[in-house]
């Protein structure tokens, strides 16, 4: 069943609502209002399972500058579009005055089972990416469906540029950056979510691996990260169950991503919110249908 995005009623102009049968699955904000210091850029939040659980948090008090679902970089030629502290070498995390802005420019033309925009990454009026992004949604089940994002990265800036990461700075295994989802920390009762790919258990095994899909599995829902093409797997998966739930895919995971001037990059993450605490076998086969459902 296809997906369709309306203004939410009553809400300002600048978000709309995702539904599947009727029922809203995901609020996206893509000219949100906020602080410079959390480099602001449209985001998912909440996204829901078909039964109503929240599976996405805004502005934690743990982590403020994580917003729902998002296309984050920490460092893009030295500017913060991640938002929060920048990572310097020998010198750890500092508060600097370089944070970029994502700003929605126009929709583009309509898109099944969804929709797609033009955005530019600006710092201070100069322009240094324009994006192509897609985000459509599709049912899979009466207790799963999958969410769809694709971001196409032009380097307008007129000059090569380099993405990085503060694994790239001097901080091993921090190499974040790029589809970013964070997932609600649970109560302190609850065990943290367990975390698994096809191969691997747990956030020592699968931080940094490389796997065509990957699960975090909480308190009565799950999300499988699936990539959507070929460059998007090779890409290293970032996970956190301990400190805080969340999971992207690293775009510099040990090495600056130059990127020439005039050149483009592309990544496709497809996302089944399911309901229900999956094992092994159910995520594999949800990962393998929602390719199928929403081929690209």
């Amino acid at each position: 069943m296809g997906a369709d995005w309306a203004a939410r009623p009553g809400a300002d102009e600048d978000t709309t609502v995702l539904r599947l049968a009727g029922r809203a699955v995901a609020d996206y904000v893509h000219r949100p209002r906020l602080p410079a210091a959390l480099s602001p850029r449209p985001y998912l939040h909440p996204v829901r399972t078909l039964g109503g659980l929240v599976v996405t948090e805004l502005r934690p008090a743990d982590h403020a500058h994580h917003l729902g679902v998002s296309m984050a970089v920490p460092d893009v030629a030295g500017v913060n579009f991640w938002g929060g502290r920048t990572y310097v070498r020998d010198q750890g995390p500092v508060a600097l005055d370089n944070h970029g802005v994502q700003e929605h420019t126009g929709w583009l033309g309509p898109v099944p089972d969804g929709c797609a925009q033009e955005l530019s990454w600006t710092r201070e009026g100069r322009e240094l990416l324009s994006e192509r992004r897609a985000i459509r949604a599709h049912s899979l089940s009466d207790g799963a469906w999958a969410l769809d994002f694709t971001s196409t990265l032009t380097n307008v800036s007129g000059a090569d540029l380099s993405f990085g990461s503060p694994a790239t700075n001097g901080r091993p295994g921090a190499g974040y950056g790029g589809f970013f989802w964070r997932a609600p920390k649970e109560g302190a009762a609850d065990p943290r979510p367990e975390v698994f790919t096809a191969t691997a258990s747990g956030e020592d095994a699968v931080h940094g691996s490389t796997a065509e899909w990957l699960a975090l599995a909480g308190q009565g829902w799950t999300l499988v990260f699936v990539g959507g093409d070929e460059e998007t797997r090779r890409d290293p998966w970032f996970v956190r169950t301990g400190q805080y739930p969340g999971v992207g895919s690293s775009l510099a995971w040990e090495r600056r991503l130059p990127l020439a001037a005039g050149a483009a990059l592309s990544r496709r993450i497809v996302t089944v919110v399911a309901d229900g605490r999956l094992d092994r076998p159910a995520a594999a086969a949800l990962a393998a249908l929602a390719l199928e459902v929403a081929p690209s």
